[in-house]
């Protein structure tokens, strides 16, 4: 018979202290959480029964209940005030490659111009915090940004502009994305 121990359980990752580099700043009002460092600021509201605790140069994350929601926000909020802190002190990058013949990107200002298969370039407004740069060969775009789930959106939306086709590859794809190519079809024997 399987017993399970109820008590004092945590999160794994909950539970730990987020050391706060030299140079970042975090200001806790209320239930804002204030984060500033050499490449910008982020805000973030704390949900209900979640708590910080702020001593020296460690945050420490604490709930009130062992609720199961209370369970899940806690590693949660953890989670992302520790994005929020690298963010702000080294950043974040993503990289897309563009595969096709004469398949290319360019930036120009805050737009991201893509030539990729269709009978029109496509434009793509890029959102205030989120840098992209594009290589001399025009095929690899690295976006750079502080907020990691914005990075992570604007490159999920640069990438539905045209998904990698199953049976040649081409298309816009993550750099580090394994495709498996299908079969296409025989020729007659």
């Amino acid at each position: 018979m399987l017993c399970l121990v109820r008590g004092d359980r945590m999160s794994r990752i909950g539970r730990k202290p987020i050391q706060i580099p030299d140079g970042v700043e975090v200001k806790i009002e209320s239930n804002d959480v204030y984060v500033k460092g050499p490449k910008g600021q982020l805000t973030y509201t704390l949900p209900n029964g979640i708590g910080l605790n702020l001593e020296d140069k460690t945050l420490i994350v604490m709930r009130e209940s062992d609720d199961k929601k209370q369970k899940a926000m806690h590693g949660l909020t953890r989670s992302l005030l520790s994005n929020m802190i690298t963010g702000v002190s080294q950043g974040f990058t993503r990289t897309l490659q563009i595969y096709g013949v004469g398949y290319r990107a360019q930036v120009s200002g805050d737009k991201l111009i893509l030539n990729v298969g269709y009978s029109h370039p496509v434009e793509f407004k890029l959102p205030e915090g989120i840098k992209a740069v594009v290589d001399e060969k025009q095929t690899t775009i690295t976006l750079q940004g502080i907020d990691k789930q914005l990075l992570g959106q604007v490159a999920a939306n640069i990438r539905s502009i045209r998904p990698p086709d199953a049976y040649k590859g081409k298309g816009i794809r993550y750099s580090d994305e394994v495709l498996k190519l299908k079969p296409g079809k025989t020729g007659k024997k």
